[in-house]
């Protein structure tokens, strides 16, 4: 399927780019600083806010064993797992309010679920689609289920193999579902640039056949901007109201004036994409009357030869097409021309 509806809002082929905030912890336990991000989300002109739901003990253990211990070179190094997610997880009890305040600002709001228990908490909010996080595409039950609702499913592609993907997107279409979007992912946080291989997105898109778009961790807005030259129909940033409010998510996530911009830079890139086409456009046309064609650039009497000397190819547009002047060299004028004269056909001698 090339596209699909959440909502009111079409997303795929042909459509607008489909900008996502991601609100992820940048909300800093603050049920008003969420608020403010949700208002800030819609000033910088996102059609979406995502959520995340989870609490620590849906998705791991309160446990100090080495396993539990974060230390691969991420800015959550020497937390365990469940520290971290209680410190970033979104209160359940403030979702409902906040899809109502986004909905209120004219934003859909949806959520990654990370267990059966989310998705029915989410199934009670009515949310539109689904997102499955990155580090839940292998979770093959919690993709049956999510997909089971019948509503758009979104993949996040960044610890994926092309197995991973191929066993995600079966596991939706085995549910009946194929309102189905991937999006390439580098779960690096932040990801350098020579970690995105922004390639594979155009590959994502020959190769499944779903609309693609991207879930971007890097520093700036030049890789959203490039994603979408390459065909992404979705684009999810995460959006933080003020660099200085620090969390787990900071280091990724664009201020408000910088989110803004990606916008701004992501709707102009999609109207200059515009179509496949080869004729020239209204304005262009009005300018071909600039382009190079032949004139006579020297007094010519009745019977003199044309030559490179008094025959060139210089604008305006007025005169024969240049690439007649290998067939009119040698020959001879049929009048007097004066200099300046564009060239036609009835000033030239019938070739003999």
């Amino acid at each position: 399927m090339k596209t699909f509806q959440i909502g009111k809002r079409k997303i795929g082929e042909g459509q607008p780019v489909f900008i996502i905030a991601e609100l992820s912890a940048n909300h800093r336990q603050n049920y008003d600083i969420a608020v403010e991000t949700l208002e800030a989300a819609k000033k910088c002109g996102a059609d979406a806010v995502k959520l995340q739901t989870y609490t620590p003990d849906t998705l791991t253990l309160d446990s100090d064993r080495d396993c539990f211990q974060i230390k691969n070179g991420s800015p959550w190094d020497g937390k365990t797992l469940y520290k971290l997610y209680q410190e970033a997880y979104t209160p359940w009890d403030w979702q409902p309010k906040l899809k109502r305040v986004a909905e209120d600002l004219n934003l859909i709001c949806f959520s990654s679920p990370f267990d059966p228990s989310a998705v029915d908490f989410l199934e009670e909010m009515n949310v539109p689609a689904y997102k499955i996080a990155s580090f839940e595409i292998t979770d093959i039950p919690l993709i049956e289920y999510v997909a089971a609702r019948g509503k758009p499913v979104i993949l996040s592609t960044g610890i994926a193999t092309r197995e991973d993907i191929v066993e995600a997107i079966a596991a939706c279409k085995r549910m009946g579902n194929d309102q189905i979007a991937l999006l390439k992912c580098t779960s690096s946080y932040p990801t350098p640039l020579e970690s995105v291989n922004l390639k594979t997105l155009s590959d994502m898109t020959q190769t499944f056949r779903t609309v693609t778009g991207l879930s971007d961790h890097t520093l700036g807005t030049s890789v959203p901007i490039a994603a979408v030259a390459l065909g992404a129909k979705i684009i999810e940033k995460h959006l933080i109201l003020d660099d200085s409010l620090g969390g787990p998510d900071a280091a990724f996530s664009l201020a408000p004036n910088a989110f803004q911009a990606m916008v701004t830079s992501v709707r102009e890139t999609e109207a200059a994409l515009g179509e496949v086409r080869y004729r020239p456009t209204e304005g262009a046309m009005k300018n071909r009357q600039f382009a190079r064609s032949l004139f006579v650039v020297e007094d010519m009497k009745n019977g003199e030869t044309f030559t490179a000397s008094n025959l060139r190819s210089i604008r305006p547009s007025a005169g024969l097409h240049p690439k007649y002047s290998p067939q009119i060299i040698g020959r001879k004028s049929r009048v007097n021309i004066s200099r300046g004269t564009p060239l036609r056909w009835d000033l030239i001698e019938e070739d003999k």
